[in-house]
């Protein structure tokens, strides 16, 4: 228990009483105080006399049980003086001034009670207001951190609203953040989903002990709509005050539900909520707050500020998505045409794209190149031959050797290819391999006959991509190379028409493998999946 007292009595007010004693001590008078257990927490001696401790103990439990609020802050006894001392409403301990030695002094004894009752009655108040003070402090210093842990976690989700970023991922992320905040059981995203031509809302991310089936998920919903068309700001129940309002699960004790507003929305809801109002994309459900009894407004207020931030995220992932398959859908446009110039080259474009890649995944295993570039020698592959919509179809599809004007007028698909591209702030990226594509380390390329160094990385993979797809491609005017002959062929080109450490690498992979790959992944159905899956991450790259 004193342990438990000296919980309650700081350290600092443990120096302050004792600093009273010390005043006390020169009255000629013994100061003690007792917590309200009969422990002594002090013991300033005058060293006047000694005082009779076992008298004091029985005093200062008399005064414990005859105490009544309201009466005289002091009590006064024969040979004592004590008083109550509380922190707030509860009484902590008990103050007691043993004045028997106030005979023995040359002052008079009437003088001396009347001086010392009445500062201890003066101390008393100040111990008091000092407790009061104290704690509102410590209370102010509690909200004043727990808001900056709130705006802390308001500005890490924020600053982590990357549209590139999975839904899943942030949403993770800010159901974790509120865990560590807010001592919760359970906390669950739920976001809204067309599910066979019916929308639904499904768990998109959750942290703790929370379980929601597709039942509970539109009861939720259901009973979110009811409250905010009552007015309210959130769903809130609970026991605590007042009757549940709804039935719930045995396992819910408290319970908060707060909405996803949004403008991209299926339509669930937002007739039901609001006409022409916003859409409940989704709902934040959290259940049994564990550090008091319920959940308040200052939790609804916090909730609905991530929910808010959240559902912000959610439609600006869903604005990028439109963004990337509307811009996905220009590439294939772009791609398509390229075949509609020349049949014979058909897919040419997606294969040089997907050996530009491999071997930039080769190549990244040897020397520093991320995933981003990665991408971006995939878009560049893709793209390559962009500038023959620019070259006359008679020349493109002429069957039999090129005049050298005829020659000459297709080496301008580079130049025209990057012209295209330039104009489109997002491509600027991809422009060099398109550019470059045609180049030679020996200097011998064009459209610039730019040398080893001078050729950027992306242009000299491309190079060696288009230049093995062209080998082992069947042309109106030749068969296909095998891809033995395709290698012996690159090999001889080292150092002259490709990059040597580029084509080393390229040879020392395993072909085979890539070959296999290229033959199941480039039917037209699954050519369509590989864009839709891969292109699309790199599509995300130039969206940045």
């Amino acid at each position: 228990m004193i342990e438990t007292t000296r919980d309650k009595i700081s350290l600092i007010q443990l120096s302050d009483l004792k600093k009273f004693g010390n005043k006390v001590n020169k009255f000629n008078a013994n100061f003690a105080v007792y917590s309200i257990d009969g422990r002594q927490l002090l013991f300033c001696d005058s060293k006047i006399f000694e005082s009779d401790i076992s008298g004091i103990e029985n005093n200062c439990a008399e005064i414990i049980k005859a105490y009544k609020p309201g009466k005289d802050i002091v009590i006064s006894g024969e040979g004592f003086l004590s008083t109550i001392l509380k922190i707030g409403y509860e009484n902590v301990a008990v103050a007691y001034i043993d004045i028997t030695g106030l005979s023995a002094c040359c002052h008079s004894e009437l003088s001396d009670k009347e001086c010392l009752t009445g500062i201890l009655e003066l101390f008393a108040e100040k111990f008091q207001m000092d407790s009061v003070s104290r704690s509102q402090m410590e209370k102010v210093g509690s909200e004043l951190s727990h808001v900056y842990e709130e705006l802390s976690l308001l500005h890490k989700l924020s600053s982590n609203m990357k549209v590139t970023e999975h839904n899943s991922d942030f949403l993770q992320m800010a159901c974790d953040s509120l865990t560590d905040l807010v001592h919760v059981e359970g906390i669950a995203v739920l976001l809204e989903k067309v599910i066979d031509d019916s929308p639904r809302f499904v768990l998109a991310a959750g942290s703790g002990l929370i379980d929601i089936d597709s039942n509970m998920a539109a009861i939720l919903h259901s009973r979110l709509l009811e409250e905010l068309g009552h007015g309210k700001e959130a769903l809130l129940d609970s026991n605590v005050e007042t009757p549940y309002k709804y039935i719930w699960l045995d396992n819910i004790k408290s319970i908060m539900v707060v909405p996803l507003f949004g403008k991209n929305s299926s339509g669930m809801g937002s007739g039901q909520f609001k006409e022409n109002g916003p859409c409940i994309t989704g709902f934040m459900v959290a259940v049994n707050r564990l550090d008091k009894p319920d959940f308040d407004t200052i939790d609804m207020k916090l909730f609905n500020s991530v929910a808010n931030g959240c559902a912000v995220f959610v439609d600006n992932s869903k604005l990028f998505k439109d963004l990337k398959e509307l811009f996905i859908g220009s590439l294939k446009a772009l791609v398509s045409s390229i075949d509609a110039k020349d049949r014979y080259t058909r897919g040419h474009s997606e294969r040089v794209a997907f050996i530009s890649k491999w071997i930039a995944e080769r190549l990244a295993e040897k020397q520093p190149i991320d995933h981003e570039e990665i991408h971006r020698v995939y878009l560049s592959g893709l793209l390559h031959d962009v500038g023959k919509m620019g070259v006359s179809e008679l020349v493109l599809c002429k069957i039999g050797r090129l005049s050298d004007s005829e020659f000459e007028h297709i080496k301008r698909h580079p130049v025209i290819g990057a012209n295209i591209l330039s104009g489109i702030k997002q491509m600027r990226d991809i422009v060099p391999g398109v550019l470059c594509h045609h180049e030679r380390v020996d200097g011998k390329g064009y459209p610039n006959g730019l040398t080893d160094k001078k050729i950027p990385l992306i242009g000299k993979i491309i190079s060696l991509a288009d230049s093995f797809d062209a080998m082992t491609s069947k042309r109106v005017y030749r068969d296909a190379m095998t891809i033995e002959q395709a290698m012996a062929e690159i090999k001889k080109g080292l150092g002259t028409q490709f990059d040597e450490e580029i084509g080393r690498v390229f040879i020392e992979s395993d072909i085979y493998k890539m070959w296999d790959i290229m033959q199941n992944a480039f039917s037209d159905m699954a050519q369509d999946k590989e864009f839709s899956n891969y292109g699309a991450a790199a599509v995300g790259t130039l969206l940045k």
